[in-house]
This record gives C-alpha cells, structure tokens and sequence, in this order.
C-alpha cells in the first residue's frame, strides 16, 4: 500500500491510513468505533438521526472528540457507506460465471436491506473502500474465466451495482410514498389513468390499462418485490449470456440453466 501522503484524504481514511493529530491527550477513539456508533445509530432511528453530536452522545465523548478522526457528517456518511457492507460470499473455484453473479448480486441486496437508509446515502464515486472494493473484487472474481475483456467485467459489474441500487432506491421512496398516500397506490390509480390516457397517442400504455394491470387494492401488495427483482436480474444476465455466445466458444465459461 501507498504511503498516506500519496492517497487522496478520503481514502486515507477509509483505509485507515490517516493520521491522527499529534496534539493532546492520547485519543481513545478510532475513526472504527465512530463509524459502528453512527451505524447503531441509523439502524435504529434513521438516517436523519445520525449527526456528529448524536454519536459523540452515544459514545459518551465531546463532538471535539470525534472531529479528531473524522472532520465532518460527510465524511463519517463515506465510512458509513463502506463499514455497512458485510463480507462478500465465498465464491467456489468452479462456480461458473452466471451462478457467481447470481450469488454476489443478492449478496449485494441483502447487505443493503440489512440497513433500510443505506439507499439514502449518497454515493460519490466509485468504489474505494475496503469492503466496497472486496464486492468488487468477488463479482469480478466471478467473471474470470468468461472471454470479456477487462474493461468489458467492469462495464458488467457496474451494471449489476446500477441495477441493485435503483431498484433499493425506488423501492424506498416508493414505500415513503406509500405511507403518505396510500390511495395513490390503489384502484384509484388506473381510474386516473383511464382518464387522462387517451389510446390512440399512447396505445402501449392502453393496452397495459386495458389489461387491467393496474387494477388492484394496491400496487405495492400486489407487486411481489423479490420476484421482479429475480425477473430484471435474468434478463440482464440472459443478455450478458448472449453477448458471450459471440465470442470464442471454447473459452467462454457455459451458463448454468
């Protein structure tokens, strides 16, 4: 690993290479222990709960104390957003790749879910952070021994990692929307749509309201989450299946059924 100096600031700290001040008495926290005090904190009154002065409470130190290690809410929002990922799964030498991604990217959604207000945190960059590069590191373990090339695993990964966050994001704010109004998610739904889609300039969306899909108590009830979870997941990878297919055969890893 590269000397601190040589690291950007944020990474520094993730990786705890950051040095602490010198001055005063000797610290007796650790950027880790605010980091796990934050995340108690979220896990148990939401996001909105977590400011420095909260966690210096539940820690029983000074606010001062935690500016020690961390500098400010956002950059304990960076380490919250690392520290809050488990380990990835154990992926066996002979998975092939489609089993291999199939694992990491529920892997991938239930660390989320663990957290309900991990999807409110905002995402930066890429990833940096141990635990966000050991995910990384897992799916692109998984695609090893498929023809992509390198640059083409990463364009797969990033996809996985763009489509497991929007589905976590629109399910929360559709399940915020859902509190404040559920009536928006009912029958009253499509008696709107009926009313304001006119068939003959929007037919594909006619055809869904003439079918009657919307025509439920509840849209979120009725929606089974897992399931079109698994239905968009086989669908990016039966695409990713096809893109293989037309490479070299022999070098090409077979999908599981």
């Amino acid at each position: 690993m590269a000397d601190q100096t040589d690291l950007p600031d944020e990474v520094a700290l993730l990786w705890g290479l950051r040095e602490a001040p010198r001055k005063g008495p000797k610290p007796s926290l650790t950027a880790g222990d605010i980091t796990r005090a934050a995340i108690e904190l979220a896990d148990a009154e939401g996001l909105a709960a977590v400011s420095m002065s909260r966690v210096a409470a539940q820690l029983g130190n000074s606010t001062m104390a935690l500016y020690r290690h961390v500098k400010s809410k956002d950059e304990l929002l960076t380490l919250m957003l690392d520290a809050a990922l488990e380990e990835p799964p154990d992926l066996p030498g002979d998975t092939d790749w489609r089993s291999g991604l199939t694992l990491w990217t529920h892997g991938v959604l239930a660390a989320i879910k663990q957290h309900p207000w991990y999807a409110q945190l905002p995402l930066g960059g890429p990833p940096v952070g141990p635990q966000n590069l050991a995910w990384f590191e897992c799916a692109l373990a998984a695609l090893s021994r498929t023809a992509l090339e390198e640059h083409e695993k990463v364009g797969v990964v990033m996809g996985l990692l763009t489509y497991v966050h929007g589905q976590v994001r629109l399910s929360s704010a559709l399940a915020a929307g859902y509190a404040k109004n559920p009536d928006a998610f009912s029958r009253q739904y499509a008696a709107v749509l009926t009313r304001v889609v006119d068939p003959r300039r929007m037919p594909a969306l006619g055809k869904v309201l003439a079918a009657g899909v919307f025509d439920v108590d509840s849209l979120l009830e009725e929606q089974d989450a897992d399931a079109d979870f698994d239905f968009g997941l086989t669908l990016y990878l039966d695409g990713l299946a096809g893109f293989l297919a037309t490479r070299t055969p022999s070098t090409v890893s077979a999908p599981s059924p």
